[in-house]
């Protein structure tokens, strides 16, 4: 296909329809947008700022010519949740600059050698388990969040009927909702819980009083210790191989070929300056949405611009002090419920990319790979200690890594046995 199939589908003389477009892209992401950052630590508000900048630093360096917008990445999740444990979040956020880094040589390499070294690298068999690792080491805070472990003010009882009603009204506008709300699932079930929880009388508004309208947001700034850096340098790796996939996804929609024109290396560059510059100013790692993917499909909002006008709006709502107050009050077994979804989620899309490489798992090789990504991803096998210390997902990474480069080809494995 030529670019010429595209334009006659891109709206762009009404300033008005651009700027309303621009916000409904946002209102879809906006529930995913501020998950992240509500379940690791970090301040909301500097999660919308950092997304409104990190989608105009892509959109600046791929010359706004994909319609994509930026935010939280659910793949780092679980990693910012341990480093922060352990390192506190200030060296979390220097990991992640450096993991944002890893995006920028990455994108190099793809200029310079093209992309089959990536596909060698990175193959299914070690991509797929390390995305389920990303999910199921999740699952005990899930479930701890849900059951109300985790909150003060909130017996078991009222934290599990709060924790499924909201599971249960995202999986209902997930599997049965059409156009735009099966698009949002996840604000669905939090507005449907944070109601519940408001009718139970266990949303404690102090911090919404004690807010002001308009104000800073709280940036956080970065600090560097090698620990923290290996810890996330490697979690790249699979979001980093998941970004191909998501410009062939919305090149399927426009009919426009992104890896070629403004071309793979600047998309991944453009990602990877956005998720250094989310961390320097505080905020989790930004990624491609593919709510937002489905949005464009369903809207037929292919101008990139619109995604310009969504960054901008993400920007300035970051300066209403009340908004993050306000999210910082959703219930812990609300989110919880959700949770057990999302992170059974991402098991899923690792699981169905091993699937659709279609190589069997038993074959020896396979098999040895797959399953020790997975136990020393889930199980909680650590290398080191101290400041040199490799585990859950990063660990994961690395012995997948390492497993497939040194472990030798098995050509019979593609020969069906008598």
């Amino acid at each position: 296909m030529t670019d010429s199939t595209a334009p006659a589908a891109m709206p762009t003389d009404s300033p008005l329809r651009t700027l309303l477009t621009g916000a409904q892209m946002l209102f879809v992401a906006f529930g995913a947008l501020v998950l992240v950052p509500l379940l690791t630590g970090l301040d909301p508000n500097v999660a919308l700022f950092t997304a409104g900048v990190g989608t105009l630093i892509f959109h600046g360096v791929t010359r706004v010519s994909v319609p994509v917008f930026l935010a939280s990445s659910f793949a780092f999740i679980a990693p910012i949740q341990g480093s922060v444990a352990n390192f506190g979040i200030p060296a979390t956020l220097g990991g992640l600059m450096a993991a944002g880094l890893v995006y920028v040589v990455i994108s190099q390499f793809v200029r310079l050698k093209g992309t089959a070294w990536l596909h060698r690298l990175l193959p299914p068999v070690v991509v797929g388990p390390v995305i389920m690792v990303i999910g199921l080491a999740l699952a005990p805070v899930a479930v701890d969040m849900a059951t109300g472990e985790t909150s003060d003010n909130i017996g078991y009882g009222a934290a599990i009927f709060l924790s499924m009603v909201s599971l249960l009204v995202t999986l209902v506008l997930a599997v049965f909702g059409r156009g735009l709300i099966r698009l949002i699932p996840i604000m669905g079930g939090i507005v449907t819980g944070y109601a519940l929880a408001l009718v139970m009388g266990v949303v404690d508004f102090t911090p919404v009083q004690a807010s002001a309208w308009l104000s800073l947001p709280s940036f956080t700034a970065p600090s560097f210790h090698w620990a923290a850096i290996l810890f996330m340098i490697p979690v790249a790796i699979a979001p980093a191989v998941e970004h191909i996939g998501d410009m062939v996804a919305i090149g399927s929609v426009t009919r426009r070929n992104y890896l070629e024109k403004p071309g793979l290396h600047r998309t991944l560059l453009g990602d990877g300056l956005a998720t250094t510059a989310a961390a320097i100013f505080g905020g989790p790692p930004n990624t491609t949405y593919s709510e937002v993917t489905g949005a464009v499909t369903l809207t037929r909002a292919f101008n990139p611009r619109i995604m310009v006008v969504a960054a901008c709006i993400a920007i300035l709502l970051a300066f209403v002090g009340k908004l993050g107050a306000l999210l910082q009050t959703i219930p812990g077994p609300v989110m919880g419920g959700i949770m057990t979804l999302l992170f059974g989620s991402i098991a899923v899309i690792g699981m169905n990319t091993l699937v659709r490489a279609g190589k069997p798992l038993t074959a020896p090789r396979n098999l040895v790979v797959v399953s020790l990504v997975l136990v020393f991803g889930i199980g909680g096998m650590q290398f080191g200690n101290g400041q040199f210390t490799l585990q859950g997902v990063s660990l994961a990474a690395l012995v997948g890594i390492v497993l497939n480069w040194v472990l030798p080809g098995a050509e019979e494995e593609d020969t069906p046995q008598a």
